[in-house]
C-alpha cells in the first residue's frame, strides 16, 4: 500500500509542478516516479514513512500560504528599497527551532530563506541564526505563525 500511495502522490506532485501534458513527458514521470518509489522501499523510508495522502494534503496548504507570504515580503523589499529614506533595520536574530526533524528543520529554514527578507544564515541544534531586513521581519519569525505550520506539516501522518 505505501508503494502505491507514494507513487501516485509523487506522480500527481510530478504533473501540477511541472504542467507539461505530453506522452513524453508523462512517460517521464512515471518512470521516475517508479524508480523514486522503489529506491525509498529499498532504503525502507517507504515502511516507515506516515501514508503520503495525509501529508500532501498538509503540503497543499502549506504551499500556497507560503507562497502568499513570498509575494507580500517581495512587495514589502520592493518598497523599501525604492523608498527614498530606505526604512530598513537590518539585524541577526536567534530563532528558537522546535522542530522535531531534520526535515521539518530544513524545511523552516529553507521557508525563511525564500521569504524576502530574511535568510537563514546558520543552523544550530535547538536555534536558527536568521539575518532579517526589518524589525517587522524580524517579529513575525519570533512570533512563530511559519514555525508552527512547519510543525503541522512534522504531524502529517
Amino acid at each position: 500500500m505505501h508503494f502505491a500511495s507514494l507513487f501516485a502522490v509523487l506522480l500527481v506532485t510530478w504533473v501540477l509542478l511541472s504542467g507539461q501534458m505530453t506522452w513524453l513527458h508523462l512517460g517521464s514521470g512515471v518512470v521516475a516516479c517508479i524508480l523514486i518509489t522503489w529506491f525509498a522501499v529499498r532504503a525502507g523510508m517507504a515502511g516507515r514513512a506516515p501514508m503520503p495522502f495525509r501529508a500532501a494534503a498538509t503540503l497543499l496548504r502549506y504551499w500556497p500560504w507560503l507562497l502568499y507570504k513570498i509575494l507580500v515580503a517581495n512587495l514589502d523589499v520592493a518598497y523599501r528599497v525604492w523608498h527614498p529614506r530606505m526604512p530598513i533595520a537590518p539585524r541577526l536574530l536567534t530563532v528558537p527551532l522546535r522542530t522535531r526533524t531534520d526535515v521539518g528543520t530544513t524545511t523552516y529554514a529553507n521557508s525563511i530563506t525564500l521569504t524576502p527578507g530574511t535568510v537563514t544564515v546558520s543552523v544550530a541544534k535547538r536555534s536558527l541564526l536568521v539575518h532579517a531586513l526589518t524589525e517587522d521581519g524580524a517579529r513575525e519569525l519570533l512570533d512563530g505563525e511559519m514555525q508552527l505550520r512547519v510543525k503541522a506539516l512534522e504531524r502529517a501522518p
